[in-house]
């Protein structure tokens, strides 16, 4: 009786731990949403512009993913764009105040993946 005790509440506590962690990583993903609003807001360039410009960088590359953020004190838009036969990443960086392209480099999967961890 004692043990089956012990297993429930070792088991309600996994659950509790589980659904706090879920709630969380909600609230981490709306956080990061409200910020690049808010960002977006300041933006001069707006998205779709800004990928134009990059795509320009690229030609023949799709964007695989895409977020504006301050970046040494620049308010950028970033895009990872995936190019035709090569695993590497293109990653264009657009100045969302200007339209200027502020560097462009291509990334291995290993570094990207380096990358995604450091974010994360």
């Amino acid at each position: 009786m004692k043990n089956k005790n012990i297993i429930y509440s070792i088991l309600a506590l996994g659950l509790a731990a589980g659904l706090t962690a879920c709630m969380t990583e909600r609230e981490e993903k709306e956080e990061h949403k409200e910020k690049e609003a808010k960002l977006e807001a300041q933006a001069k360039i707006s998205r779709a512009e800004a990928e134009k410009i990059a795509l320009a960088k690229a030609p023949g590359g799709t964007i695989k993913e895409g977020e504006i953020e301050n970046e040494k004190g620049k308010l950028i838009w970033s895009f990872d764009i995936t190019m035709p036969g090569t695993k590497d990443i293109k990653e264009v960086n657009v100045d969302a105040i200007t339209g200027e392209v502020i560097s462009v480099e291509t990334e291995t999967p290993e570094k990207e993946a380096k990358e995604k961890k450091e974010k994360d």
